[in-house]
């Protein structure tokens, strides 16, 4: 009999984690596990995926009122207003079918509305093997998803420097405490998605005590493709020399480092002899204050919001290089994606990247925050001579669906009884 999992997320499509939920329920089912989903928020019609059942009111209830929460202890400021979570509404679903009926309760990103503590606690409770996958830092820290230059996360928080008002026992003290009490003695297996995300894990007190392992995010080989670089700058109607390309879900936000990026681009121009009409810069996601996208030192085309991988792989198709600026990465999915169409990764080596990236070989990891280096690695890119098919060949070896599921199926059997 198959093993029966069940993939937690807060939504089945908006955001990496959902996408990276979806992508991992196939490839399970793909290898002899059957895998379903349980979102609050369901966008398709696919028969693998459930939802809570809460009505559309409920919803909007839990996520407002977290956010209330938040705003009131926060000094009635909006400040970082949705870089916060503290998990205090929520759905019970340990009394639904599909948990009941799962082998392994599989847990993504739970946030807004989807899991409160109290939740998480029942479902730790419950007797049924848990994994956890951590998208960010949120399950190890306070209330942060990204702690930043921080590291109160690893003993006990407070004085939280995302809060209007820090302070020794605020919101983020409260709430670390809160989680102590969840997770301790507690069978929960976490896994991160790159070894810099496990090692922030392993050196905080919530999550220490607890298993920890490194496994990636799932590549959906077959949906992204190698296309010819010619054609796809015709497509979009590039002529110049030098493509580069920029993808993030809120180009805007500040942890994305798209300031870095114009930096470097301009560093181009002034220290290596670049032309400002021989480059094209390609960017794809959404953007609240679009000021972010002016005075960029070179020819600009803004795709917007960008989903479908047809057209994402005409975008890395075209590109010599596809840059990561960001401050943090727990991953690097843009970059996996970008390799898998012959895109070469162009990044700062100071977080998820280095798993991805061999430097000089797959790409180029730049020196934490350093625009300068950064800038140096998008020139070496654009002459970089390393063949396209090789690149794809180091993604399929190590994020098709095949190569994680079997890395999860192998934890799935180690802490239930159940064989797939």
């Amino acid at each position: 009999m198959a093993m029966r999992v069940l993939i937690v997320n807060t939504s089945e499509r908006t955001g990496g984690a959902a996408v990276a939920a979806g992508r991992l329920v196939d490839a399970l089912n793909n290898n002899g596990v059957k895998a379903m989903m349980l979102v609050r928020d369901k966008e398709t019609d696919s028969f693998l995926v459930s939802d809570t059942g809460c009505s559309h009111l409920r919803k909007m209830f839990d996520f407002l009122w977290e956010r209330i929460r938040i705003w009131l202890a926060n000094g009635f400021s909006k400040k970082n207003l949705f870089k916060v979570s503290i998990a205090n509404t929520g759905k019970d679903i340990t009394k639904l079918r599909e948990f009941q009926e799962a082998d392994v309760i599989h847990l993504h990103w739970v946030n807004q509305g989807m899991l409160s503590l109290n939740d998480i606690k029942m479902i730790l409770n419950s007797g049924k093997p848990v994994v956890w996958t951590m998208h960010d830092m949120w399950e190890c820290t306070g209330i942060c998803h990204y702690s930043w230059d921080c590291h109160r996360y690893e003993e006990h928080c407070g004085n939280c420097p995302q809060l209007r008002y820090p302070k020794d026992h605020d919101l983020s003290y409260k709430v670390y405490k809160r989680k102590l009490e969840v997770l301790d003695h507690k069978n929960v297996h976490f896994v991160a998605v790159s070894t810099w995300l496990a090692d922030s894990a392993r050196k905080s007190l919530l999550t220490c005590s607890h298993p920890i392992d490194v496994i990636p995010n799932v590549l959906s080989l077959s949906k992204f493709s190698m296309n010819d670089r010619v054609d796809c700058r015709t497509y979009f109607g590039i002529q110049e020399d030098y493509v580069v390309a920029f993808g993030a879900a809120r180009i805007d936000d500040p942890i994305k480092g798209f300031d870095n990026l114009k930096k470097a681009l301009s560093l181009l121009i002034s220290a290596h002899g670049y032309k400002g009409d021989q480059i094209r810069l390609l960017i794809f996601g959404r953007v609240k204050d679009a000021s972010v996208l002016e005075d960029v030192p070179v020819k600009t085309t803004y795709l917007k919001f960008v989903s479908d991988e047809r057209e994402l792989s005409r975008i890395y198709s075209a590109a010599n290089c596809v840059v990561s600026s960001s401050y943090y990465e727990t991953f690097g999915q843009t970059l996996i994606e970008a390799l898998a169409c012959g895109c070469i990764p162009v990044s700062f080596g100071n977080s998820g990247q280095k798993d991805i990236i061999e430097h000089l070989k797959t790409g180029y990891l730049a020196k934490e925050q350093d625009v300068e280096d950064l800038a140096k690695g998008i020139d070496w890119a654009f002459h970089a001579e390393i063949s396209r098919a090789c690149l794809r060949n180091q993604v399929l070896r190590k994020y098709s669906g095949s190569a994680v599921a079997n890395q999860y199926i192998h934890l799935y059997n180690q802490i239930s009884k159940v064989k797939a």
